[in-house]
């Protein structure tokens, strides 16, 4: 065994997750500013744009939640067992099957929304120059959207074998390309075409391309635990199903999380073009959260993996409930300060007294709760890590239902109009954090079967 793993296996939990969760917060935060500066950039435009956006946003929410995130974490998941059984070779060729799997999604993506892209855009409420802006712009993200799945699955690689530092440092380096390239072909800046929302699509897999390509760069050199070796290239069967035995049923999760945000998109659409990019300005601002969790999560990928992969379940146990508690206690102040002083979030993105009506209900409804997503989402990062998704699945449907079914009911059977729709989903949030640290206080973990 390497001094690497050997140092994540022994080490106290809650300053190792401190070390390996800050860089990947840090940097997911950074990166997640990215798209609320798009927003701006694209708020310059006016409401239809805003609107637009807000049709196409879960769209790229659900690939890059499927690519890093389901996908993502899986793999991290399989490296991190692997290399704490002490199986080296099995990691090497793990990195091929996972670059394999990446390739299948992303053309799976094109060809679905190729077929269906434009339909599902209508039936959220898009419409004339709003459904034209938002389909112009997924059809460049999906086209080029190989680039977003190898940076979700090579950064998974690296977090994998513990390396949270060098996908963090490219994260960082990315916006600080994304941001003006953005903000040029969006606003048609120094002499460029003004592109609108389509020119946000175009910076998005330029710096995907770019990304992805150092990413494999480094990944090839022998600096690392593994690394991109053409002698490991030997696809087999059980090692698919090592990464899909996780990522299929985490796939679930982000599927049903923005199925949810669209469903709750097309309700609010029912209400206006206001409410519509309200709601698009206080869902994204929401998204600061995930951010945070997922860099927490994504260490306790890694962390939980090592150990259930050397047998040490006690220990995993540990560093789930101290990620846990920590992700909820960050994603609680940041719910309570967006709630609390929602003014000073919302107006850098709208003037529109209907639109900054609509984004701040929302947030003084739902942000109270965003503790317990904190609390449920990192537990379903580790949860992938121990290779345990069927109490974090459960939730997650829960949580649909309760998010899409009672926000409907609210909204449209006791009047409660757009405050309905976000009552629902502050419930399911609650709901889904109990669910899952409960699956954990019960055992969730123990007496798994391993591959």
């Amino acid at each position: 065994m390497d001094e690497r793993t050997r140092h994540l296996l022994t080490s106290a939990p809650a300053p190792l997750l401190v070390r390996m969760a800050t860089p990947n917060s840090l940097a997911f935060v950074i990166q997640s500013s990215v798209s609320l500066i798009e927003v701006w950039f694209i708020g310059q435009l006016g409401t239809s744009a805003l609107a637009s956006i807000a049709l196409a946003f879960p769209l790229l929410m659900l690939m890059q939640a499927m690519s890093g995130g389901a996908l993502g974490g899986a793999v991290a998941s399989s490296i991190a067992r692997a290399l704490g059984a002490g199986d080296r070779d099995r990691a090497h060729k793990l990195i091929w099957h996972a670059l394999a799997i990446a390739a299948m999604g992303s053309a799976l993506f094109l060809l679905v929304y190729l077929l269906f892209g434009r339909t599902l855009l209508a039936f959220l409420g898009g419409t004339g120059e709003i459904l034209d802006q938002a389909a112009s712009y997924c059809l460049v993200l999906f086209v080029g959207g190989l680039f977003v799945w190898m940076i979700g699955v090579v950064g998974a690689v690296f977090r994998g074998m513990g390396d949270m530092k060098l996908p963090a440092l490219l994260m960082v380096i990315s916006a600080f390309i994304q941001v003006p390239l953005s903000g040029v072909l969006v606003l048609g800046l120094f002499g460029a075409p003004q592109l609108g929302i389509v020119g946000a699509a175009i910076s998005t897999v330029a710096t995907g391309f770019l990304v992805s390509a150092v990413m494999l760069f480094v990944l090839s050199r022998p600096s690392h635990v593994i690394k991109l070796d053409r002698q490991f290239i030997a696809f087999s069967k059980p090692l698919f199903q090592d990464i899909f035995k996780v990522a299929l049923p985490a796939s679930l999760s982000p599927l049903l999380t923005i199925f949810g945000i669209l469903f709750l998109t097309a309700m609010v659409a029912t209400y206006g073009e206001a409410a519509l990019a309200g709601y698009g300005i206080g869902s994204r601002i929401e998204f600061l959260l995930i951010p945070l969790v997922f860099g927490i999560g994504a260490a306790m990928t890694s962390l939980v993996g090592l150990s259930i992969g050397a047998g040490n379940v006690e220990r995993a146990e540990h560093i789930g409930w101290t990620g846990g508690l920590f992700a909820a206690g960050l994603a609680g102040i940041v719910g309570l300060l967006l709630a609390l002083f929602p003014e000073v979030w919302i107006s850098a993105f709208t003037s529109d007294p209907e639109t900054f009506e609509a984004s701040r209900i929302y947030i003084l409804f739902v942000g109270p709760f965003f503790a317990f997503q904190g609390l449920g989402l990192s537990l379903y990062f580790a949860s992938q890590g121990a290779g345990a998704m069927r109490w974090p699945i459960a939730a997650t449907i829960v949580r649909f239902i309760f998010a899409v079914g009672g926000g409907w009911v609210l909204a449209f059977s006791f009047d409660l109009g757009l405050e309905g729709i976000f009552i629902g989903a502050a419930a399911a949030m609650f709901i889904y954090g109990v669910m899952i640290a409960a699956s954990l206080k019960l055992g969730a973990w123990r007496n798994l079967e391993r591959g």
